[in-house]
């Protein structure tokens, strides 16, 4: 499946990606990087081996109690007795090792490989968008970089330009520019993914890199080389660091240097990212943070959304000073309005988007919209045309509305099940706004282009230029093929179903919590 979407504008990418640099001063990096993962790792293999062991009725006794007469040579302390052997771990032996970055370097290597070639193919354009998906096929999960050319040349041509493994399955990206790790020193804006996973760590990759070891930075790591043996780990919020799965992100746009992280420990944590260090830990939920925004004017403004059905307005240098809504369902998704950015929307796991005044904390929605029949996994708001929003469902369809003076009514539907399954991103291109990047538990990604549809056109004739000036004939979709075969058109094309077929969809409007 794939849990998250996140799109790189155009420009942001460098044109000529690394090629990943195993020096010594990287090396030794790793090798402090992998030394904190393999304790742990050890640990979490001899508990697994003994609750096993204890499962099937097994006697658990160690050397001595099996053994009597061995008790002289201390067999059960034989691995701790070591204080002169260094630590032990994957990139011990490599040390000794030339590594050479390219082919044309290695003087032993006479046949040379098409290495100009794949650099043409990796090559970014000023003109080519990024979309990334965070993706788990068989128990793997990896970063796909998919290179999205929406050049008429092309008519739209995707694929995957390289790929990053992660260590468990990821729930959240979050784009960022700030340089951290082995190019902070490096003048000018970055190009990094943050992801959070079902650790309690953070990763942040440098995508202008490819063949990446090991992140950057990972905020919230701690250092496992020193925890004491038998030790468990424990779930208890606290103000350093996760400790349970992290389920959102947000990067303050302004404060570039600031990352907000949501976690199923209940906490909100700021990060600061020159220090790679947490600075500061709100704990005002009760349950599973889910989802969590920037205000995108003011910049120390933030709303988080829970699991205890509350959605929570707060200044991050005042956090004390909140206001708070109480709502029926779970939260499965916040944004702020681009467009009045006194007002968010939430969407529940009831089917339902409710849009708030942020100055009203605790007061009845502005209005509530019933989208669909089971939950609103995803959404997201037009930047560029106001009051087009577009959401999506574990039903199985992405619908997209126009809420313009808060009337919300369904412009067109889409089914999506057979190729996407149960909907769990929806994201606009930040350069091409009509462009809507859709996937979920179908493990595949499909770019829509709802302006090529007519009662979007007609919809938001006079909003956009874009949208007056497409006259496409048939609805685009692109699509990645299946590693079997090509789909066929029909499967691309999709069922639609137009405003010219259904009036207006169910909707309350509500003023002092009064039914209009």
């Amino acid at each position: 499946m794939i849990s998250a979407l996140q799109w790189v504008r155009r420009g942001a990418a460098q044109a000529r990606p690394d090629k990943y640099d195993l020096d010594e001063k990287e090396f030794k990096r790793i090798n402090e990087f992998a030394a904190q993962h393999l304790a742990d790792a050890k640990e979490e293999l001899a508990a697994a081996q003994k609750a096993e062991q204890v499962a099937n009725g097994m006697a658990v006794e160690t050397i001595t109690e099996a053994n009597p007469e061995l008790s002289e040579y201390n067999l059960d302390d034989y691995d701790e007795d070591k204080p002169q052997a260094q630590e032990a771990n994957i990139f011990s032996n490599l040390k000794g090792l030339t590594y050479y970055t390219s082919n044309r370097e290695d003087p032993y290597i006479t046949l040379r490989d098409e290495e100009d070639e794949d650099q043409e193919d990796l090559m970014i354009q000023a003109t080519d968008n990024l979309l990334l998906a965070a993706k788990t096929e068989d128990d793997i999960s990896h970063l796909e970089v998919y290179l999205y050319d929406e050049s008429e040349e092309n008519d739209g041509n995707m694929y995957v330009h390289h790929d990053i493994m992660l260590p468990a399955f990821p729930l959240c990206l979050e784009w960022l520019d700030f340089r951290v790790g082995r190019k902070s020193a490096v003048e000018g804006p970055g190009n990094y993914v943050a992801v959070g996973t079902f650790d309690p760590e953070i990763e942040i990759w440098d995508l202008d890199t490819i063949d990446n070891m090991y992140p950057d930075a990972v905020l919230g790591a701690q250092d496992k080389t020193k925890k004491k043996k038998g030790a468990k780990k424990s779930k208890k919020a606290n103000n350093e660091y996760h400790t349970d799965a992290v389920m959102a992100l947000a990067w303050n746009k302004q404060h570039r240097n600031i990352l907000a992280s949501a976690s199923a420990d209940t906490t909100v944590k700021l990060w600061d990212l020159t220090t790679q260090q947490c600075a500061h830990s709100f704990n005002h939920h009760t349950d599973k943070v889910q989802a969590l925004a920037w205000n995108p004017i003011e910049s120390t403004a933030l709303v988080t959304g829970s699991y205890d059905k509350t959605v929570v307005v707060f200044d991050s240098r005042a956090p004390d000073a909140r206001a708070t809504w109480k709502l029926q369902a779970d939260v499965e998704c916040l944004r702020w309005d681009p467009h009045d950015a006194n007002c968010f929307y939430v969407s529940t796991d009831d089917g339902m988007v409710q849009y708030f005044d942020g100055r009203t904390g605790g007061a009845q929605p502005v209005f509530r919209l019933h989208a669909h029949d089971k939950a609103v996994s995803a959404m997201d708001i037009n930047t560029t045309v106001r009051g087009c929003i577009v959401t999506g469902s574990t039903d199985g369809s992405v619908k997209v509305w126009d809420v313009n003076e808060n009337r919300p009514s369904m412009v067109t539907s889409r089914q999506v099940k057979a190729d996407i399954g149960q909907v769990f991103s929806v994201t606009f291109c930040p350069d091409a706004p009509f462009n809507l990047a859709m996937a979920g538990s179908g493990g595949k990604v499909n770019i829509w282009d709802i302006a090529t549809n007519a009662g979007v056109r007609r919809a938001f004739e006079g909003r956009s230029v874009i949208v007056a000036s497409s006259k496409a004939e048939k609805e685009k979709v692109i699509a990645m093929p299946d590693d079997d075969e090509p789909e066929s058109e029909e499967e691309m094309d999709g069922a639609d179903i137009d405003m010219d077929d259904i009036a207006e969809s169910d909707y309350e409007e509500e003023e002092s919590g009064e039914d209009v």
